[in-house]
């Protein structure tokens, strides 16, 4: 009982940490780059692009360099789910309703849906090779050149709001300040994994299931927090290109990047509790993308329908697992 309850509070409390450690490093290391004089384009396309999904690509080396891959693949496929429907859903629902460009939601959703196909037909074959991960990784580059094409206006409207932050402080200050938060974000990610690896021993939960349903909510919460504030700033497309960038991220670097740098030839992942929510996953997608692109807007119905997709995949995924 004891074991149980430490394993919880440490899972909390390594969520919390990673949320804010993340947050104070994407936020201090675009104010350094900016103060010297880096290009708008690579902050936007490095530190703002990839700067919420840092707690999944620590998770991801930290888990795949345990040996326990499922952690991985499940918060990566589990974030996906979760900011597409949840967040998603969420967002109109305290924010107000939001239009959105078809032509952007057709590029982000277009390279998403082709992402997770990519990733179904790895993990369907139970294994993961580090050529996968590179592949998965690679593919980012090629993703990230259409989503900047496509939400060029307001990655380069993300990177203004930083710049115009004041700096009052030295270089040296946010260096300490960067390092320290990718430090806090490590020893975060090495909590989780950690928690969850005894969580899934004592309620004899696979680790893949407490990673897709419980560690996935926590590590979207960035997003969250990220896109309310851009809706009531007015960004709407800000908020847009934040959602589905980061599930971009989530389904090649953040995936990837565990199994290219510690990969156990191959890594083993658990087919049967990935593939039915991989597939889950791009189905829901699919069907958000679609609907979005109709409309041209976010209003509360949609988020409501939103939210029972994400609510859903508990009652279709428990069923079929119960089958198998």
């Amino acid at each position: 009982m004891i074991q149980l309850l430490l394993a919880i509070l440490t899972l909390i409390g390594g969520i919390a940490l990673i949320i804010y450690s993340s947050m104070k490093a994407v936020k201090h290391s675009a104010i350094l780059a900016a103060a010297l004089g880096v290009s708008p384009l690579i902050i936007g396309i490095t530190l703002v692009s990839i700067g919420t999904d840092i707690s999944e690509i620590f998770n991801s080396l930290m888990s795949c360099a345990l040996g326990h891959s499922d952690i991985d693949v499940g918060d990566s496929v589990g974030s996906d789910l979760t900011q597409l429907t949840l967040v998603f859903g969420i967002l109109p629902l305290v924010a107000g309703m939001f239009y959105i460009h078809r032509r952007d939601i057709i590029v982000l959703g277009a390279c998403e849906i082709l992402s997770l196909t990519l990733i179904f037909t790895i993990v369907e074959k139970a294994y993961i090779t580090r050529f996968n991960g590179i592949l998965l990784v690679g593919s980012l580059g090629f993703y990230i050149w259409l989503i900047y094409n496509a939400n060029k206006d307001s990655i380069l409207q993300r990177v203004e709001m930083i710049e115009k932050i004041k700096a009052p402080k030295s270089k040296k200050f946010h260096i300490l300040i960067a390092a320290l938060g990718f430090g806090g974000v490590a020893l975060a990610a090495y909590m989780i994994v950690e928690s969850v690896i005894i969580l899934s021993s004592v309620l004899n939960i696979h680790e893949y299931i407490i990673s897709f349903f419980i560690v996935a909510v926590g590590t979207s919460l960035p997003e969250l927090a990220v896109d309310i504030n851009a809706l009531k700033l007015g960004h709407h497309q800000i908020a847009i290109g934040d959602i589905v960038g980061s599930c971009i991220v989530d389904s090649t670097l953040s995936i990837g990047i565990g199994q290219v740098v510690f990969n156990q030839n191959p890594n083993l992942v658990t087919a049967a509790l990935a593939v039915p929510t991989v597939l889950y996953t791009l189905i829901a997608s699919l069907i958000v993308f679609i609907t979005i692109a109709v409309r041209k807007k976010v209003d509360k119905k949609a988020g409501i329908f939103f939210i029972s997709l994400y609510f859903m995949s508990y009652i279709f995924l428990f069923t079929f697992w119960m089958r198998v």
